[in-house]
């Protein structure tokens, strides 16, 4: 049995492996339902790893900045998915949750994906989500990582991997799709039921300006379709305010086609 400290100073006891999902469903259901991440002494954790000692813990759910993260990041990983299925052959460079949601840097090749092909990839998305695809972690070698990135032809993959301690790699899959990462992550897809595609950029390999530019999509998403809603209106709200749109209105200045 192993000791798990909560923040309110008790103690419970459980068998070792436990997971924070477990730890979850024992206190009630509810909360199992709603908690997306575990902090587990002050590093958090996917809900499924297992838990081997004594340990402190923490459940995070949606309105936890750790919690969001998580979600946020598997909603990158659900984007890289659909982008793996609908332009066959794109490489992938990196994938971070960011403030309010997520993006990816892909490589498609001769392919252009531009603002009208958002809808597309939103859509494939959503089918992926409710699949309710399982996120599994994989502890993989160095040598195993560039192998198997190397034969996918994933160059920026295998940069990254060169570049990281043997005993230290993670791998992520969900349905066909396997990426280098840390996580934490989301247990599954299940939870990521409002997307939105909010932009694409350029945006050059690791912010260096001497190396290729890759393509990169950004996106937003939540566990309500009304979360999404509310969070465009907000977005709407805040275009109206722009000093650029109402100077522009007023006459208080203008924009130069030739200056810019």
């Amino acid at each position: 049995m192993i000791k798990i400290t909560f923040p309110d100073g008790s103690v419970r006891e459980y068998n070792e492996g436990v997971t924070g999902l477990q730890i979850a469903e024992s206190i009630s259901s509810r909360l199992a339902q709603d908690v997306l991440a575990c902090g587990v002494n002050g590093e958090t954790w996917d809900l499924s790893r297992p838990i081997n000692s004594d340990a402190s813990i923490v459940l995070y759910k949606w309105d936890d900045e750790q919690g969001k993260h998580a979600f946020w990041h598997t909603s990158a990983h659900l984007l890289a998915e659909a982008l793996q299925e609908l332009y066959p052959g794109i490489q992938f460079g990196i994938g971070p949750a960011i403030e309010s949601g997520s993006y990816y840097d892909v490589d498609p090749g001769e392919t252009v994906i531009k603002e009208g092909d958002l809808a597309n990839i939103e859509k494939k998305m959503a089918e992926l989500a409710a699949k309710k695809e399982v996120l599994v972690r994989e502890d993989i070698s160095k040598e195993d990582a560039l192998k198997m990135f190397g034969e996918r032809g994933e160059t920026y993959k295998c940069e990254l991997i060169s570049e990281l301690e043997d005993g230290t790699i993670t791998t992520y899959t969900q349905g066909a799709f396997t990426d280098l990462c840390r996580g934490p992550h989301l247990t599954s897809t299940a939870p990521i039921k409002a997307i939105k595609l909010t932009s694409v950029a350029g945006a050059y390999w690791r912010g260096q300006e001497d190396r290729k530019q890759l393509t990169r999509i950004y996106g937003i998403s939540f566990p309500k379709k009304k979360m999404l809603d509310e969070y465009l209106a907000l977005m709407e709200e805040a275009k109206k305010c722009d000093h650029r749109k109402i100077g522009k209105e007023m006459e208080l200045f203008m924009f130069s086609e030739t200056v810019g």
